[in-house]
């Protein structure tokens, strides 16, 4: 049984820091952290391993081939970032300026990537409800269904719709559109949609940050300083900065991984830099790693430091 699982639902081969885990269809995966913490690079990086294909021509790019659909809900996301970032990959492969061959396989990836942007909760029911369609449609054109769902950031409406009065949805026998609503609506249509298509569920979310109360205790450790770690420490007694879960628990429930992310005060030289690079640093809260990975990043994309 587990190796008719793994053959249909192989582990996919992720960049670094989501590396570290063995993650597969099925999987949602939360990358949490205050702004700004490299969130949206790491969706980025991420996607541009996933689009690249795996190999064309005998020349071997170390993508997957897979197809990436982006839900942005921040409406800050920069597609020259994308761009820029493909482009060097592929540069990279070859050893020489950009080259026309290039050029098409930079088009060939750009055509696996899809862009769905969303202002508000409303426009993410609506387009949740067209994404089977959606697929279906990229699966007969393109020969490729979706393989990995990215939505920056889950939390981007929260305090709107905290803060709003509840809204019928329609006439009057449909439900009121609420805080509570939004995300069951949100979790039964992701079910349904990972149930029809096997892909992989990639999100991001801002976090808040207390200073003391159970909550906080619950939910997050406090933050290691930078450099090092201690997994024996306690929060009891603490008055560190804690970051706060503020979705609700069939959110939570829902997620299958997590990791968070944070700035580091320390600045790094790369190789063949004359810059100073700032450090972020990452770790696993679910399931627990009990060691951290720091990272810059960089135009090229991100990197993993000692």
């Amino acid at each position: 049984m587990l190796g008719r699982a793994q053959a249909s639902r192989p582990s996919l081969s992720l960049p670094a820091p989501l590396h570290r885990i063995p993650l597969r269809a099925g999987n949602v995966v939360e990358i949490a952290g205050p702004s700004p913490s490299a969130k949206t690079q790491l969706l980025i990086q991420t996607a541009v391993s996933c689009i690249l294909p795996k190999e064309r021509n005998g020349v071997h790019y170390g993508g997957l081939g897979h197809s990436v659909l982006f839900v942005d809900l921040d409406c800050r996301f920069d597609v020259s970032r994308l761009v820029e970032m493909l482009r060097h990959r592929i540069v990279q492969v070859n050893g020489c300026s950009c080259t026309a061959d290039d050029e098409e396989i930079l088009k060939l990836s750009m055509r696996r990537f899809s862009y769905i942007r969303c202002y508000d909760s409303c426009e993410l029911l609506a387009a949740l409800k067209t994404l089977h369609h959606r697929l279906e449609k990229e699966k007969e054109s393109n020969g490729i269904g979706g393989h990995l769902l990215m939505i920056d950031s889950i939390g981007a409406f929260h305090w709107v719709d905290r803060a709003s009065t509840s809204l019928p949805l329609g006439g009057k026998n449909r439900k009121y559109l609420s805080l509570q609503n939004v995300l069951e609506v949100v979790v039964e249509d992701l079910r349904k949609l990972m149930s029809a298509h096997p892909m992989l569920v990639i999100v991001t979310k801002a976090t808040i940050v207390g200073t003391t109360g159970n909550d906080f205790r619950r939910n997050y450790k406090r933050w290691p300083s930078a450099g090092t770690f201690d997994a024996s420490s306690e929060l009891e007694g603490l008055r560190e900065p804690y970051f706060r879960e503020y979705m609700p628990p069939i959110w939570q429930s829902f997620v299958t991984h997590r990791i968070l992310v944070r700035g580091s005060d320390d600045h790094i030289a790369m190789p063949k830099s004359q810059e100073n690079n700032t450090a972020y640093v990452s770790e696993w809260l679910l399931p627990r790693l009990n060691f951290l990975d720091k990272f810059v990043v960089r135009n090229a994309g991100v990197f993993l430091v000692s």
